[in-house]
């Protein structure tokens, strides 16, 4: 059983969780691209219950239906994505990890909607969509 912790850029959300890293991956879809400004972002899944927060999260963002994001009300961060496909996950960045080598990429997700400019050799498995609610690739 893992013990992580993490927190926003300013320190005033913080979230620890005691489980399991249940995946963890990049993603590459247009959604998160650009709600974040990134070519990609890596996320990992916790069961929902597993992760206790401290300070106040920001109102939910919605993008696209059974999409919510979070994130810090004072910096922005982005703390988490949340979606009606995995109920029971919670997903959050790993860019918010206090330990940033506890996140080891597993594969690459909605690679097909990769930006062709970014070249990437890492020999990840490569699923053209996302993990379905078991976390096999569809």
């Amino acid at each position: 059983m893992a013990e992580l912790s993490g927190r926003c850029s300013c320190g005033k959300v913080t979230w620890h969780a005691k489980g399991s890293i249940l995946w963890a991956g990049i993603c590459h879809c247009e959604s998160c691209r650009r709600a974040t400004s990134a070519p990609m972002n890596a996320f990992f899944g916790l069961e929902r219950q597993a992760v206790a927060w401290n300070g106040q999260l920001s109102d939910v963002f919605s993008s696209g239906g059974s999409v919510r994001r979070q994130f810090c009300p004072a910096c922005g961060t982005h703390m988490t994505y949340q979606s009606d496909q995995w109920p029971e996950e919670t997903h959050l960045y790993a860019a918010t990890l206090d330990d940033a080598s506890a996140f080891i990429p597993e594969a690459h997700y909605h690679w097909a909607e990769r930006l062709q400019w970014v070249a990437i050799k890492d020999g990840l498995p490569k699923h053209q969509a996302s993990a379905d609610a078991e976390g096999d690739p569809t």
